[in-house]
């Protein structure tokens, strides 16, 4: 069985290979390099529900005029922060700017923060999934993780705001936790 993943990232190829514990399956995970795949989706919809689906939609399209008749899965996930009324939400990847980097991101989210104390720093990440089987029937599914979000970032890497959200029942950032564990929170 083949499933196209909906991204380019080969870090999150491998992230999505490891969840699905791959190596002890006959599932094959291909990007969209793999089916070269370069549009660009622009995902405009409201809710993270409407940027998976929508691109979702957008690479079945593709698939279609290519005669490529496989499992489409596709992802819209982001960081919501209570104190910050949600924010930043759908726009997690472009919150400090187009061009801004994981640094950029977690300083403007720590700035806005400064005055925020704890009991009131909890957050939740956001993944919604949307797969379209080769028969166009459309599953979506949503995954919450409840947190709080610490004073200071731990190593940067892996998921853009991994170093700045604790998820409960853990005393350590998502960055910071095992693929065991992060199984665990999931």
């Amino acid at each position: 069985m083949k499933i196209i993943y909906g991204t380019q990232n080969a870090g999150k190829i491998e992230q999505v290979k490891e969840f699905l514990h791959y190596k002890k399956s006959n599932i094959q995970i291909i990007s969209l390099k793999d089916i070269n795949f370069h549009e660009h989706i622009e995902e405009n919809g409201r809710s993270f529900e409407e940027n998976s689906l929508i691109k979702a939609l957008a690479i079945k399209k593709y698939c279609n005029r290519n005669n490529i008749n496989e499992i489409i899965m596709t992802d819209d996930s982001g960081l919501c922060i209570d104190a910050l009324d949600g924010r930043p939400g759908i726009y997690s990847a472009r919150y400090a700017g187009e061009n801004s980097n994981q640094l950029d991101k977690i300083n403007k989210i720590l700035n806005e923060m400064k005055k925020i104390e704890e009991p009131n720093r909890t957050a939740k990440f956001v993944c919604i999934l949307t797969v379209i089987l080769p028969n166009n029937e459309k599953i979506i599914c949503k995954g919450e993780t409840i947190g709080k979000i610490p004073k200071k970032p731990t190593e940067l890497g892996k998921l853009t705001y991994g170093p700045i959200f604790i998820p409960q029942g853990f005393n350590k950032t998502l960055n910071e936790l095992s693929p065991k564990e992060l199984r665990r929170n999931t």
